[in-house]
């Protein structure tokens, strides 16, 4: 099996990625972003977004009601059935999921975030949380009928609310009980960069031993997509099974070049 993780930027390439999929026999998970589409959307509705900053240097979106409501719209709306129809065109049979279809992707609500602000501490608190469980025969049945799933927020909580999580913290979830073989991450990169203001410094292999290294070089949002990765290979019998590929979704075949060695491979 493999999961692809499609990042939500502007620049990534929906059509080649559908394209490649299409060529594929394996079994497919599909996770997908959608933030360019939620920040363009929150502008027009005058809801643009507010980034929290935990204490320990982690960046989250502040997910209030309404920011819930952008998810939906933004993410299990407009970029979900646009993947899932770009999908149907090339003649793969896709469904378009998010975490609450189904109890698909369960989670936890988080009891408050810790964030500064001056020189005080705040616990802030808001629909977001941890995945912690999948609907395993639901997939296993779509899968076993060939159909790809297409996943992503939000996901729902213990109440049955909807709430915010992370899809790096989703595709974990994903490889922890389903043992996947390869992990293709897509972003607006040609992977992970020792330098990010320079894509000449891509850093073509990587241990998982290093990863801990990087996380205390980067900021913001690829802080926490290391610390994501770094949770993929806390199970030791995972080890051997998993290698994780970190590419360019930017590119004309970005599932293809990831296949046969583009990007950083972790393993």
């Amino acid at each position: 099996m493999i999961i692809i993780k499609i990042g939500g930027g502007g620049k990534i390439n929906i059509e080649g990625i559908c394209e490649d999929i299409k060529n594929l026999e394996e079994k497919i998970i599909i996770v997908h972003g959608a933030n360019h589409s939620r920040d363009e959307l929150g502008k027009k509705l005058g809801k643009e977004r507010k980034i929290l900053t935990s204490v320990s240097g982690y960046d989250s979106v502040f997910s209030d009601e309404e920011a819930i409501d952008t998810i939906m719209m933004s993410y299990s709306g407009i970029v979900n059935k646009k993947i899932v129809e770009c999908l149907q065109k090339k003649g793969v049979n896709a469904i378009g999921l998010s975490g609450i279809d189904g109890r698909v992707i369960q989670g936890e609500r988080n009891k408050g975030i810790r964030v500064k602000e001056r020189d005080k501490v705040k616990i802030v608190r808001d629909f977001s949380g941890k995945p912690k469980k999948v609907n395993k025969n639901l997939l296993s049945f779509l899968l076993e009928q060939n159909y790809v799933p297409v996943l992503t927020i939000p996901i729902i909580d213990e109440e049955g609310f909807a709430i915010n999580s992370e899809n790096d913290d989703i595709v974990s979830l994903l490889q922890e009980t389903f043992q996947a073989d390869k992990i293709i991450q897509l972003i607006e990169a040609p992977g992970l960069l020792q330098d990010s203001g320079n894509e000449g410094s891509l850093i073509k292999e990587i241990k998982k031993e290093t990863l801990e290294e990087l996380e205390q070089k980067v900021q913001g949002r690829m802080k926490r997509k290391i610390l994501a990765l770094k949770k993929l290979f806390q199970n030791s019998h995972q080890e051997k099974k998993v290698q994780v590929i970190v590419s360019d979704g930017r590119i004309e075949n970005p599932v293809k070049d990831a296949l046969n060695g583009g990007g950083t491979i972790i393993k």
